[in-house]
């Protein structure tokens, strides 16, 4: 069985708006996790790290 994808979570939940400036899922990634398949949480794990690149470039 492939390796479980690790929740990016870093238990500092900081909403803005819809955005965790933690870990930088949505609000909606966050919601949906447990139930997301490998692939989609692969996914959500990589959005989420191109959008806290680009709030660190600000």
């Amino acid at each position: 069985m492939a390796k479980d994808i690790e929740n990016p979570c870093v238990s500092i939940c900081q909403l803005s708006g819809e955005l965790c400036v933690s870990c930088g899922r949505t609000k909606d990634d966050i919601r949906k996790w447990k139930r997301m398949k490998r692939p989609e949480k692969m996914a959500a794990v990589q959005r989420a790290s191109l959008r806290l690149k680009g709030l660190q470039k600000k």
